[in-house]
């Protein structure tokens, strides 16, 4: 990197790449290549970057352009650094008192200087700089910290150049997303699935996307921003693809020929097989799930075990061992927790008492008594979302969705019983969901319903379901949050503050 590049974005490989035989780190390095030069596209920027044996160099400082580059899987760290002359100890010394003087102010600090590459092109010391420099840091700080410092002081030097690294920044680590093949994942939306499908796009594997929609155009929307995170904001270098299946045709089959206590684990298997259809398609491994064990009724070992023989293909399971709060402080850090909260674990068929511990030759024997046919043509019928392209809210549904309740509505709360009775909008009537998609059929056709729940998803699901039964029938939009904004609004009675 020459001397005239005043500030440069350094980055740091992962550990784990390394450790690799040099075919495979040379394999693994030029894939890091590649997907960061994809960031830098995807953010908008033409920076010039070039590579060391042991660091990558963007010759930029814009925040926005280290921000992308933080999610570029095999980066363990990085760093906004300044670039000076290394030839010096004393100008080294000089330059970097300059620049970190006023961050010890008053602090404890500590000088972390190191050589980076072949010791023999590299003059300078390391622990010489790291001496002097404090020294003179120390007229201005509150001490010296070795341990645990208010400030690190970090300089990296590279040949007969000094990197002051002045802004630190975190990378996921793992490896160059794209060198481990390729999977395909189950994603439903929720918290669990759009981190187990990151957790694989961490140990390098491409990903497609396989959702199995059982909740409508809305629930289909939601789960398209989930992937979309996913595959914009952390699959740079690859192409990503959701493939949307209309799940309701093989849920009502479900529904109509099989015992009720079987209804989950029949389900999984169906989208199972739907993975698999698709796997074989983009010639995928392996498919992805978000399973962890005892989370819900389908994921207890017996379960477990009674799913997965429904498919040759490996499954992986990063989350298995994972609790609920784990999985979503991780969302929380990718950036698709305040995308699911809304989307939720959704599901159309939920039943009273489902079976916990199943046996194989059960299940298949209830699974014998569905149609195949249903299934493929489901599949046949798929859309295919670019993820990198797609545009969310030009697949907005307007018509199904409002932000007043016009006078003379028909208010339908669709939420529990518990729910309603702590608070709902005056004059709503109760209509939990699973009896209001049966029970809708019997409403009065020269009406308007507005419909809610709690995040907008089942009242759209029903909407949509209503309207297309020649209904006017429409959900408010932002669910029970928007609802309440709107009772302070009117200075109608409200709940305490919804988070």
């Amino acid at each position: 990197m020459p001397a005239s590049d005043p500030e440069i974005i350094l980055l740091r490989f992962s550990g784990e790449i390394a450790t690799k035989a040099k075919p495979t780190r040379r394999r693994f390095e030029a894939q890091l290549l590649r997907n960061v030069r994809a960031a830098l596209r995807d953010a908008g920027a033409t920076a010039q970057v070039t590579r060391s044996p042991n660091r990558i160099f963007v010759a930029s400082g814009e925040p926005r352009v280290a921000a992308a580059l933080a999610r570029v899987f095999g980066v363990q760290s990085l760093a906004i650094a300044q670039v000076h002359p290394a030839e010096k100890h004393d100008e080294v010394v000089r330059v970097a008192y300059e620049r970190f003087r006023d961050a010890v102010a008053g602090r404890r600090f500590a000088v972390r200087a190191r050589r980076v590459g072949e010791r023999s092109h590299i003059g300078l010391d390391p622990r010489a700089i790291e001496r002097a420099l404090g020294t003179r840091l120390l007229e201005h700080a509150a001490g010296v910290d070795l341990d645990t410092p208010e400030v690190s002081v970090p300089i990296e030097l590279h040949g007969s150049h000094a990197y002051l690294c002045t802004a630190e920044l975190r990378g996921p680590g793992g490896l160059p997303l794209g060198v481990e093949g390729s999977a395909v994942a189950l994603l439903s939306g929720g918290f669990d699935s759009a981190v187990a499908a990151w957790q694989m796009l961490r140990r390098g594997v491409h990903l497609d996307y396989v959702f199995c929609n059982l909740g409508g155009r809305a629930h289909e929307l939601g789960a398209l921003r989930v992937a979309q995170v996913l595959g914009r904001d952390w699959s740079y270098g690859d192409e990503a693809h959701l493939h949307a299946i209309d799940f309701e045709p093989v849920a009502a089959e479900i529904r109509a020929r099989t015992r009720t206590r079987y209804w989950q684990i029949l389900l999984k298997r169906q989208m199972l097989r739907a993975a698999e259809a698709i796997a074989r398609m983009r010639r995928a491994d392996a498919i992805v799930t978000g399973d962890a064990v005892g989370q819900v009724s389908s994921q207890t070992l017996s379960n477990l075990a009674a799913i997965s023989h429904a498919t040759s293909l490996p499954i992986l399971r990063p989350l298995v061992g994972a609790t609920k709060d784990e999985i979503i402080r991780r969302a929380e850090k990718i950036g698709t927790a305040r995308l699911s909260a809304v989307v939720g674990e959704y599901c159309a068929m939920v039943p009273t008492r489902p079976a916990t511990s199943s046996r194989a030759e059960v299940v298949a024997a209830e699974e014998s008594l569905l149609d195949p046919a249903t299934l493929a043509r489901a599949i046949e019928a798929r859309r295919v979302f670019d993820l990198h392209t797609l545009d969310p809210d030009a697949l907005g549904i307007p018509e199904l969705e409002v932000d007043a309740i016009a006078d003379g509505a028909t208010v339908l709360d669709l939420r529990s019983r518990t729910a309603f009775a702590a608070w709902h909008w005056p004059g709503a009537l109760h209509l939990d969901f699973e009896r209001a998609r049966v029970a809708w059929r019997s409403f009065a056709k020269d009406g308007r319903y507005v419909l809610y729940c709690e995040f907008g998803l089942k009242s759209a699901h029903l909407a949509e379901q209503m309207r297309a039964g020649g209904f006017d029938a429409a959900h408010f939009r932002g669910g029970l949050k928007a609802l309440v904004a709107l009772a302070r609004e009117r200075h109608l009675a409200t709940p305490e503050p919804i988070a």
